[in-house]
């Protein structure tokens, strides 16, 4: 493999590893076939289109089912996938895929050179989420039946770097089923991709159904390493955070996530179950609609005044968020400055979060021009709140602290909790980004800071071409930022990269273009007769899993 690898932080390194703790290799060799894995999650599954939601839960149960040209192995480290080796040619700008031979599709087509040409049409598709997986203006070529080119304008040395959830589809199997183009989020007819799976993971989904259950079945055809001993799996949503408690200590579920921090002693106080906990690279941001006239959802008519930075930066001091992490998140969690975990961005410390101040809010909200009405306790404007209520840790209860937050220096919000299938649907809307101020999490599929200034901070594109700027809801733009992350995606000396990195940070810290809260702790529950591997990215496979009888 010729092309340099970018390597992971040794900070980052040591957490993943700490995540792996307990797994058994020669348990893993000797366990007998056929175990029954039961596992619960607090939403639901809700499309099993690979390109219809770039959500990680989403993308991680379809990944036992589906599989990309590259993986990421238990330290997250990039290993080969349905691609065997790749190279880089013509000084960087063709990327040459040599793919694996002898691999079928669940139903039972051969994986050909011709399956990765169209899932690289079908993911840059107007409907697909994950658009910025490979940009419009790449050439996707077919050398022979199991060799693709990919022929890039400039250099990307990381363009493979999040193509372990750029899951390659069948074409023929597409075809046959009307299921060349995804299925949006947003849709409310289903497709025949959304209710149905053909990958050539290590798994098969036998059954689905949506906000019940979904049935994986072990595909003995497998071209991996098998180091389970699963039969099946069956995935069950348990959107009650007791109710799934209960079904882990009553051992009906073997697996919980998440765990609410409130039961994490309890867990681990009971004779079959425990709670694994580590860190993860997700961060918890809200931002606000910098880009429409005026604002959905809100009293001020015929302007906008998010389009204001003092009204934003307001709305960054009035967030107390030392009383988030102790009060809601119970410790669980690390405040931060940044998009970035400081796991994937160490030089992180050189930007610092606005400061917790109600004077400065205060004071930003008079100069802005919108006053208390009434005396000193009025209301000064209303806006919605979008929040998601099952989809991060203890988030309808983050949207209602910083809910009350705002209250206190003058704003109303009116906040809007619904299951994440509906907010996404919303919030995701094509063509639409239906909200004015909105909480959501990001991991950025390569660990890299390009991956976080391409999608969720540069100039949106709305062509829907090549998905820059695709999670960008709140519409901030600043032409220098956009620079700089260009410059970024190909600046190959690490510490010139770096300063790069941290000035975009500072120009948008400066201009409160998103409000970042903090990452998240992971703590899943697991039974003590299940081994597994807990990834700092917070995807549950199933293929390294062993159960004992």
């Amino acid at each position: 493999m010729t092309t340099k690898r970018l390597l992971l932080s040794a900070g980052l390194a040591l957490a993943i590893g700490a995540g792996i703790a307990g797994w058994n290799t020669a348990a893993t060799a000797q366990a007998p076939q056929g175990q029954t894995l039961r596992y619960a999650f607090q939403g639901n599954l809700n499309t099993l289109d690979p390109y219809s939601l770039n959500e990680t839960t989403t993308l991680a149960l379809q990944g036992n089912a589906y599989e990309g040209l590259t993986r990421r192995d238990k330290d997250l480290s990039i290993i080969p996938g349905l691609a065997e080796r790749w190279e880089t040619l013509d000084n960087g700008l063709t990327w040459r895929f040599h793919l694996r031979r002898g691999i079928k599709f669940h139903g039972g087509e051969d994986f050909t050179a011709e399956d990765v040409v169209f899932s690289a049409t079908r993911v840059r598709a107007a409907t697909s989420d994950l658009r910025s997986r490979i940009d419009a203006d790449v050439e996707v070529v077919a050398v022979d039946s199991h060799t693709v080119d990919f022929k890039l304008k400039r250099p990307n040395p990381i363009l493979h770097y999040e193509w372990d959830t750029w899951y390659i589809m069948s074409k023929k199997w597409a075809e046959a089923n009307s299921a060349v183009q995804p299925t949006a989020a947003s849709a409310t007819t289903p497709g025949f991709a959304t209710l149905n799976a053909n990958g050539t993971g290590p798994f098969r989904i036998t059954q689905h159904q949506v906000g019940v259950r979904t049935v994986y079945q072990r595909n003995p055809a497998w071209w991996g390493k098998v180091e389970h001993n699963l039969a099946e799996i069956i995935f069950t949503p348990i959107t009650s955070a007791p109710t799934r408690v209960a079904a882990l200590l009553s051992g009906e579920v073997d697996v919980i996530d998440p765990v609410p921090l409130q039961d994490v002693a309890r867990i681990n106080a009971s004779a079959n179950a425990r709670v694994m906990e580590g860190p993860e690279l997700r961060t918890i941001f809200l931002q606000l609609d910098q880009r429409r006239d005026e604002l959905v959802g809100s009293s001020v008519k015929g302007k906008n005044p998010f389009k204001d930075v003092r009204v934003r930066r307001a709305f960054y001091h009035a967030i107390d968020i030392e009383a988030i992490r102790r009060q809601v998140m119970r410790g669980a969690a690390t405040p931060t400055a940044l998009l970035i975990s400081p796991l994937m961005y160490p030089e992180g410390g050189q930007v610092q979060r606005l400061p917790f101040d109600l004077a400065a809010a205060n004071r930003l909200l008079d100069e802005a021009g919108y006053p208390r009405q009434g005396g000193p306790t009025g209301t000064r404007f209303e806006v919605t709140f979008d929040c998601p209520n099952d989809r991060y840790v203890n988030d309808g209860a983050i949207c209602q602290a910083v809910t009350a937050m705002l209250a206190r220096v003058g704003v109303k919000i009116n906040p809007l909790f619904v299951p994440r299938a509906q907010y996404f649907a919303k919030v995701l809307a094509t063509g639409g980004f239906n909200t004015s101020f909105y909480l959501l999490g990001w991991t950025p599929g390569s660990f890299d800071s390009w991956n976080v200034l391409h999608n969720l901070v540069r100039c949106r594109d709305d062509q829907a071409t090549g998905g820059r700027g695709a999670f960008n809801l709140g519409g901030y733009c600043n032409q220098q930022v956009d620079a700089l992350t260009d410059q970024i995606l190909v600046e190959p000396d690490v510490a010139k990269r770096n300063q790069l990195i941290a000035q975009a940070y500072r120009i948008i810290t400066d201009e409160a273009s998103h409000i970042p809260l903090h990452q998240q702790a992971l703590a899943w529950g697991v039974s003590k007769k299940v081994e597994l591997v807990q990834r700092a990215d917070n995807q549950f496979l199933f293929h390294w899993v062993v159960k004992q009888p």
